[in-house]
This record gives C-alpha cells, structure tokens and sequence, in this order.
C-alpha cells in the first residue's frame, strides 16, 4: 500500500469507460486483490453505471499484480448475506450485465473469484494462470447460481471434480475443461484482450447484446422464446442489418449506429 492513501479509496475496484469499452480493474494486490465487504457495493455501483451507459458494449474485469483475484474473505461471508449485499448477488449482477463481458486472467484466479470470471462471457488467461475453488475444504457450501455456472460452462463432470476435490488446475488445463475461453502468453494478456475488445466493439449492438442475454437465459433453462422473437424483429427492422448488408456487398467495415 502506498504510504499516506486511504486504501477503500485507492485500493477499491476501479471503473474507467471510454467509448465502447469499460473496464473495472481490482487494485489490492499485495493480498491478491481479495475482495472485501464494501468491494460488493463499489462493484454492484459500477455495474449499475455500466449499464445505465447506452454506448458501452463491451466490460472487461481485470486487475493489476500478481494475480487476477483471491476471491473474498471468508471471514466476512457470515456478515454479507443482507438482501443485494451477498457476494452470489454481485456475481449474478456481472453475468446480467448488459454489455458483453471478458474476465483478463493473469496469475491465480481462486475461490469465489473462479465464479466471477465464469460469469463473464469470455476469459482470457495466461499460460501462469492457474484455479482452484476450495469451498469444500474450507467447510463451506457454495451459493445456487455459482453452482449452476459452473455445471452450465464446465458440465457436471468437471464441476464436480473441482468443487469436490479442490484440485488446483493450470493454465493449459484450464483452457481445455473450456475454464479459460482464449490462452495467450502472460506478456500478450492485454494484447489478446485487446483485439477481443475491438472485434466485439465493432459488432451490430441490437445483436450482439441480444444475443448475449438470451444466450446465457438459454443456459440456465429459461429461454424466453417470446423475446427471442422480438428481438429478432428487432434487427430485422434495423438500419444497421441494412449497414450490415452494404458493407458486407461493398467489402469494407460497417459503421453501425445502435438501431
């Protein structure tokens, strides 16, 4: 910690949007960027302002040092379960979030942390990279929602595998059991998460966020077949599906304007 700073000010999640790309960034890293009681309002917020900002497509979650997130700090656990303070509800609060989400990976990911990044629509790690989920070691029993993620992105098999036996997994392992969505060397994290930026940035917004939130509605058995329809009307009717088209004719980028 820097001498002379407050560390709730300085050391607390860090939101910074510019243009069509947000980004939080967790900044404790001399403890791993473990998270704590008021970490859950700071991020519940900048959800909240992310959301509220028509112009942001794409959120990405990172964090600065060592590691990407040691998850929370068991001893608050008893005392964070107030109705929208829980740390299931923030998770849950980062999978609905309405822009397209990318977790940048480097270091260890542990513990509540596996379940943040897992609510996130891509993750991008590096081959240091390494997760474990020690739940059952530590005596406690995971939330519902973190566990339907991890059955819905991993499969009950390697769910079971990881909460069950608090096997540490590396990088490469990560990416095969489809933990990790993109693996890139440590040096290259940002690189990758970069293009990953710029090519979801440059997407058709009716769609590509469309698509995201019926897509994860999909995964929990909650498909809403009736908003799928409208939403597909929707493009339809869109003057970026013609942008869409006239670019794709005219071979250059589209310039899509939202409707």
């Amino acid at each position: 910690m820097v001498a002379g700073l407050d560390e709730n000010t300085v050391m607390s999640p860090e939101l910074l949007i510019q243009g069509a790309c947000a980004s939080i960034t967790l900044r404790r890293p001399e403890v791993a960027n473990k998270l704590l009681p008021q970490d859950l309002v700071t991020l519940r917020r900048q959800i909240d302002e992310v959301n509220a900002a028509p112009g942001v497509l794409v959120l990405t979650l990172q964090s600065v040092g060592k590691h990407f997130c040691s998850g929370y700090d068991i001893g608050e656990i008893a005392n964070s379960q107030n109705e929208g303070s829980s740390f299931g509800e923030m998770v849950d609060a980062i999978e609905s979030c309405r822009p397209v989400t990318i977790a940048a990976i480097q270091g260890g990911v542990f513990g509540g942390a596996t379940d943040m990044a897992l609510a996130c629509d891509f993750r991008v790690g590096g081959r240091n990279s390494q997760m474990f989920m020690p739940a059952a070691r530590l005596g406690l029993h995971f939330y519902a929602s973190g566990l339907e993620r991890y059955v819905t992105r991993l499969g009950l098999d390697t769910a079971k595998r990881l909460f069950l036996t608090g096997e540490k997994l590396q990088a490469q392992a990560m990416k095969d059991c489809g933990f990790l969505t993109d693996l890139a060397d440590d040096a290259d994290i940002t690189t990758a998460v970069q293009q990953l930026q710029a090519i979801l940035a440059g997407m058709a917004p009716l769609a590509l966020l469309g698509m995201k939130k019926h897509l994860n509605a999909i995964a929990r058995g909650m498909q809403d077949r009736a908003g799928i329809d409208a939403a597909v009307q929707a493009t339809i009717a869109s003057a970026d599906l013609q942008e869409g088209g006239l670019a794709w004719r005219e071979k250059r980028a589209p310039q899509f304007i939202g409707r």
